[in-house]
């Protein structure tokens, strides 16, 4: 079940809990509200995909730029691979979008949607220079019950194949390592 957490700076302030600075640091944007429960946090996941061994994910999300937009570093079997994540709201297309640059030298820039009612966060992006011909990814995680489940798909040489699926946890002593 999605327990949905709001954290309001103004209550705080109202009851003394933080001083106006902090409250100011706390602050999101109301299009990345509904992210709130994850940022601030490092998880960790066990990272399955066809046909490979399974790894271990470490990702850690942040509030960056303000506010405005949220930041997930992660890297997979301590730096064996990595990359970087900026969503942020476009207020231009009126819909959250992102860019993932990686260690392995591709980057993708894609837009997701946040279903409050049911937690799910749908994804759709376009890869670019990926060596192992994958053009796009679509996937699908479930945000709720203190857990990030995912399950993509791949565009791979023209076809649809089974991507990467994982179950994170909170995992607060965990590291994002990059070599």
């Amino acid at each position: 079940m999605m327990r949905k957490v709001l954290f309001v700076p103004a209550l705080g302030l109202l009851f003394g809990l933080m001083t106006t600075a902090q409250a100011a640091s706390e602050n999101l944007s109301a299009e990345l509200e509904p992210l709130r429960p994850y940022v601030g946090k490092t998880w960790r996941g066990l990272l399955s995909e066809p046909g490979k061994p399974e790894k271990i994910d470490i990702s850690h999300w942040e509030r960056a730029l303000n506010g405005t937009a949220i930041k997930i570093r992660h890297s997979v079997n301590q730096g064996e691979y990595g990359g970087e994540t900026t969503v942020f709201f476009d207020k231009k297309l009126n819909q959250l979008r992102y860019y993932y640059f990686t260690t392995a030298g591709f980057y993708t820039h894609g837009t997701m949607q946040f279903d409050v009612k049911t937690g799910v966060l749908a994804a759709q992006e376009q890869v670019e220079n990926n060596a192992s011909g994958i053009t796009a990814v679509r996937s699908m995680s479930l945000l709720g019950d203190g857990q990030l489940k995912v399950n993509s798909e791949y565009m791979q040489h023209g076809k649809w194949v089974a991507g990467h699926s994982a179950i994170y946890t909170e995992a607060p002593e965990a590291k994002v390592v990059f070599k």
